[in-house]
């Protein structure tokens, strides 16, 4: 029991800092206590996260204050997501970190939610009444959380200028294709100098070539989940369909690597690359990977990538396969921190509880990265320059 009142002083000590770097975003007392509320409400071991039991472990009287959190209240989710994203840099930041972008789906019932209908959500496998929203994950050695965010706005939505304002959405907000809140998500995430070193995603985003080349006109370097049907530029054509590059590549051109852990283990495929677009700035490289199934050979699954001329296969195999990592933030975040838990119908209400429970997420991947990082002080070897001999001149 001791050791689980140290936790939960360390987690409300923490979200008492993380809540302390946005405080000034709001005009006045109740909206502040009201946000740290929800936040500790969200990590909180509660069976459901509504606004009543938000509003029963805050000691309120009913929900309305979280309502007003929500809904009513004057204050600008994007400008707390800015400081939740700085905590994370400050506390997580690092030039090898990768951003990876994946949508994820969240199921609802009528048709008054900002952005419902019936869609395809890859959460659930199948075509379901939801909301889609489009995430921004910043994944590093010592830890991953999410940074940005965007409801995704069906053109049923947005072709109805009063459903919309209904659902509290702004006529200045028109439709956008998720590759669109992709790119809008990476770019500020490069204007505002979060540091990072690669971007990933699957098919869906990486198979457009106009966001690759954004990517690479900005000499971002990234590696790309795409479709068979895709094609690149080879010595011999210049629209070579990617499938087409590996029938036929020697034996000893595969390599069976580990691209990470799974629910179910270590992920083993045999990997392969191909060279493409050779004419090109020398230090700089584009290669199609190929990651065929080791019990099914004939699944192959391919990305595209642009990197450094040195990078080596092993490489791009990590960066690849750490795409993961979102879902892995996906699932989390919904266990822990009540991120797919809220009943909040219109717009600006979605983004603003997204961004309290990702502000939550955020701090609790700071804490385990600060606990893995003083486990490893504990077990690893004092360094060899506390044990040097003593200078000659002593």
């Amino acid at each position: 029991m001791g050791g689980d009142l140290e936790g939960v002083r360390l987690w409300a000590g923490e979200l008492d800092v993380l809540h302390g770097r946005f405080v000034h975003r709001f005009n006045r007392e109740e909206p502040r206590q009201s946000a740290l509320a929800y936040m500790r409400g969200l990590v909180a071991p509660l069976q459901r996260k509504n606004g009543w039991t938000l509003a029963e472990e805050a000691g309120h009287a009913g929900p309305d204050r979280i309502h007003r959190l929500l809904n009513r209240i004057e204050w600008d989710a994007d400008e707390v997501l800015d400081d939740v994203r700085d905590y994370v840099v400050e506390h997580l930041g690092d030039r090898d970190a990768v951003l990876i972008v994946d949508d994820t789906g969240f199921l609802k019932k009528g048709i008054r939610s900002a952005g419902v209908q019936r869609q395809y959500s890859g959460t659930a496998g199948r075509t379901e009444n939801c909301q889609i929203g489009v995430f921004l994950a910043y994944a590093t050695s010592r830890g991953r959380t999410l940074i940005d965010r965007r409801l995704y706005l069906p053109t049923s939505w947005t072709d109805d200028r009063d459903r919309c304002r209904r659902a509290g959405i702004d006529d200045a907000v028109g439709f956008e294709t998720k590759v669109a809140m992709a790119k809008a998500m990476v770019r500020r995430a490069i204007a505002d100098r979060v540091p990072f070193g690669w971007v990933t995603a699957d098919a869906a985003y990486g198979y457009s070539k106009g966001w690759r080349f954004e990517l690479e006109q900005a000499d971002v370097f990234h590696v790309m989940a795409t479709t068979r049907h895709d094609t690149v530029v080879t010595r011999w054509s210049i629209d070579h369909p990617v499938h087409e590059l590996f029938p036929g590549l020697p034996r000893q051109k595969w390599k069976r690597r580990s691209c990470g852990q799974g629910a179910h283990g270590r992920r083993i495929f045999d990997w392969a690359r191909v060279e493409v677009r050779p004419w090109h700035r020398e230090d700089r490289r584009h290669w199609v990977l190929a990651r065929r199934s080791v019990s099914r050979p004939k699944e192959i699954s391919y990305y595209t990538a642009y990197c450094p001329a040195g990078t080596t296969l092993d490489e791009l195999i990590r960066i690849a396969g750490s795409r993961w990592a979102v879902e892995e933030c996906f699932q989390t975040a919904k266990q822990e921190c009540g991120l797919d838990d809220y009943q909040v119908r219109r717009y600006p209400g979605w983004h603003r509880h997204m961004t309290l429970a990702m502000a939550a997420h955020a701090c609790l991947t700071v804490l385990r990265a600060r606990q893995l990082d003083t486990d490893k002080a504990e077990t690893d070897p004092p360094s060899s320059s506390t044990s040097a001999s003593p200078r000659s001149d002593a």
